[in-house]
């Protein structure tokens, strides 16, 4: 049986980057450790091999992986937030915009007062919500 389940995101060279960006936006969120890939191992020396994070309380995985792939990230899995003030919603929307692309500017879709989607500049898709 399973113990956790954890998301794990693999990127390639700019997974302690993306850890900082994503940490800095949420509450109860940060670094929790990171192991680097060191001299004469299969990674650049210096870029993460394994790491754990924190957003809002969850916890999260992720790596640079040294082998270069056909694939990335996809806005067909994404990560819903639901936000608890307008300002946290329009500065993380501003943030995860940043460099990326918008898929659905903030604005109320029927289903929720206030809702955009993005993917940012590491690929990663967002979708963050203001409930009603």
């Amino acid at each position: 049986m399973a113990h956790a389940v954890t998301t794990f995101l693999m990127f390639e060279g700019v997974a302690e980057q993306a850890m900082q960006l994503y940490v800095s936006l949420f509450g109860r969120s940060g670094i929790r450790s990171i192991e680097r890939y060191g001299p004469d191992e299969t990674g650049p020396e210096g870029t993460v091999k394994v790491a754990s994070f924190a957003l809002c309380g969850r916890e999260w995985r992720c790596s640079d992986s040294p082998i270069k792939h056909n694939f990335t990230f996809t806005p067909s899995m994404s990560l819903f937030v639901d936000c608890e003030s307008d300002a946290e919603l329009e500065h993380a929307f501003k943030q995860l915009s940043e460099g990326g692309m918008v898929l659905m500017p903030l604005d109320n879709y029927g289903f929720s007062k206030r809702f955009g989607w993005v993917s940012d500049r590491f690929g990663v898709s967002w979708q963050l919500n203001l409930p009603a």
